[in-house]
């Protein structure tokens, strides 16, 4: 059954942005809309076409929806650029949708994306639309759709995973690939890996493999400079940086009932009433009322910092930022009850247009694979706001900072890879402080979105030196937020915690 098309109009055109920076690459935008592509296995009657419309149109501007374009190229170096979410998974949203048309009764509509049409027109004979198209869509989970989407069977095939011929090229190989692919391989990770592939399993490395290495034993992960030992002139200190962070926990651990051993740590709460649903027997996890129960509730608090992928990236980089420490929180002992979130941002000179202040230096230089200290602070503002808003999470308090200043010796002091803090506080029963052991036979049940090839390579790359890898390496490595797919594990996790 052929596809069905909705449009409605959309002022995406009107960013003062996003006509400066369309100016730069030669294109004026000259209106926009939104497309929903809509799927169904049987065609819909006039009542369920009036129900669907009635739900995608805007509530007071129902002209503003149409199964006509509102917009359409006319020639004279005008076109229409339509940008949507990758076929290869349904997106959240349109999950969402579907859920809500079920609801509606228009149950044979299965799947609906949403693009975004723009009409551009080329105000210099050397712009390329592909310029323009890299200001409107993240290339990593959209692409551009020249002839709008027909079906959503038109996607292309993943890359096949191969083996490195480290048993023929020995280091060779791998130090290529770790070039190629931006896994930070150091001297020492090459010996290694030479030993344990070469010498004892005499057998040549899979690409998956050298992946999950790079991320695994990335300092990222393993910490081993912060564990490390600390030689300072020549002197071996009695301690490493992180048994001083331990210290004041292990010698006053007061009221701390998780530290240092768990997803984020736990300080020891009270007993209070709290609404929980009502359970039966033979169908737990069900909808019921609530009623009210006495539980004894611990205090969860996590703090994490996502700084090089609000460097590359600062509005996914953010979103991950404060979805990784949701993630983080839900996930303390036996589970744990999302509550609140702070965050705080430090960045460099602002050099705000018209503002100019006395220590911003014009000839500090950025890198260029870095976005500037406005945007970012703009940027990931928006972005940790954004994903709260969509999970449901307030943020109740932070801060900012701004330096960048040379020092009396010459020295430059600033913040020029951004810090970009999120922390969350939460509940949990006390009951689920400790994790059980795993028992044999029991499933591993791995549960969230789709698996893009994105943010593998983060853990590598957030441990390498800024500027040191390629650009397109690093905007790979940015995760991609989805908080209305982590709303839905949180039910899941949130299910499970009040059996």
């Amino acid at each position: 059954m052929p596809m069905l098309h909705i449009y409605r109009a959309a002022d995406l055109h009107t960013s003062a942005l996003l006509k400066s920076r369309a100016s730069e690459v030669g294109f004026e935008v000259l209106a926009s809309e939104v497309c929903f592509n809509i799927e169904a296995t049987a065609e819909l009657s006039a009542d369920d076409q009036t129900k669907l419309q009635y739900l995608l149109q805007e509530t007071f501007e129902p002209q503003n929806c149409s199964a006509k374009p509102f917009v359409s190229a006319k020639g004279d170096g005008d076109s229409i650029l339509e940008v949507a979410p990758r076929q290869q998974f349904t997106s959240a949203w349109s999950t969402n949708a579907v859920s809500i048309c079920s609801a509606m009764g228009l149950v044979q509509i299965t799947r609906i994306e949403k693009s975004r049409r723009y009409h551009i027109k080329r105000t210099s004979p050397t712009a390329s639309p592909q310029k323009f198209a890299l200001l409107v869509h993240d290339r990593m989970t959209e692409c551009v759709y020249p002839n709008g989407i027909a079906s959503f069977e038109q996607h292309s095939e993943p890359e096949k995973w191969t083996t490195v011929p480290v048993m023929k090229e020995g280091r060779k190989a791998l130090e290529q690939l770790s070039q190629e692919k931006g896994l930070g391989y150091d001297s020492q990770d090459i010996d290694y890996y030479m030993r344990v592939f070469k010498d004892e399993l005499k057998r040549d490395p899979t690409t998956v493999e050298c992946f999950d290495l790079a991320q695994g034993n990335s300092e990222h992960s393993r910490h081993w400079f912060f564990g490390g030992r600390v030689v300072i002139d020549g002197e071996v200190m009695p301690k490493t940086l992180f048994e001083w962070v331990k210290r004041p926990f292990k010698e006053h651990p007061s009221n701390s009932t998780i530290a240092f051993h768990d997803n984020s740590s736990a300080l020891r709460g009270f007993q209070h009433v709290s609404l929980f649903p009502e359970q039966s027997t033979d169908k737990p996890a069900v909808p019921g009322a609530f009623r009210e129960v006495k539980r004894d509730f611990d205090l969860t608090l996590t703090v994490e910092t996502h700084n090089f992928p609000c460097g590359i990236a600062p509005f996914p980089g953010a979103e991950t930022g404060a979805g990784g420490r949701i993630r983080d929180g839900q996930s303390t002992g036996q589970g744990s009850l999302v509550v609140a979130a702070i965050a705080g941002y430090a960045v460099g000179n602002l050099h705000l247009p018209g503002y100019m202040l006395p220590w911003e230096d014009q000839s500090f230089e950025y890198p260029s694979t870095m976005a500037p200290p406005l945007q970012v602070l703009i940027d990931c503002s928006n972005g940790a706001s954004d994903y709260g808003n969509k999970f449901g999470e307030p943020l109740i308090c932070g801060w900012t900072r701004a330096l960048g200043h040379r020092m009396p010796t010459g020295e430059r002091f600033e913040w020029v890879k951004p810090i970009m803090l999120s922390g969350g506080i939460g509940q949990m029963d006390h009951m689920h402080v400790e994790k059980q052991e795993p028992q044999q036979g029991q499933l591993v049940v791995k549960i969230g979105g789709p698996a893009y090839r994105i943010g593998v390579g983060g853990g590598a790359a957030s441990s390498m030196v800024a500027g040191d890898n390629a650009a397109e390496l690093d905007f790979n490595a940015v995760q991609r937020g989805d908080a209305e797919m982590e709303q839905k594990m949180n039910r899941v996790i949130r299910a499970c915690c009040e059996l």
